[in-house]
């Protein structure tokens, strides 16, 4: 039981620690990353991919229509 009670306090007095620790440490310098011009994050592709979904969605509609088979014999 005295193992348990321990724990816990340790994890409370850790818990506590933690923001403490954190505000101490030191501040990083952030630099930043320079960007190319050579990255086309955007635009090049949507054209394409909008047209292979209109033929998805037009492909799905003709397999759906063109059920013509009797359900009875």
């Amino acid at each position: 039981m005295e193992f348990g009670k321990l724990a816990a306090g340790f994890a409370a007095v850790s818990l506590v620690a933690a923001p403490v620790a954190a505000q101490a440490a030191p501040a990083v310098e952030r630099i930043a990353a320079s960007s190319t011009s050579s990255e086309k994050l955007e635009g090049e592709n949507g054209i394409l991919i909008a047209v292979l979904a209109a033929a998805a969605v037009i492909a799905g509609i003709i397999i759906i229509a063109d059920d013509d088979d009797p359900t009875s014999p």
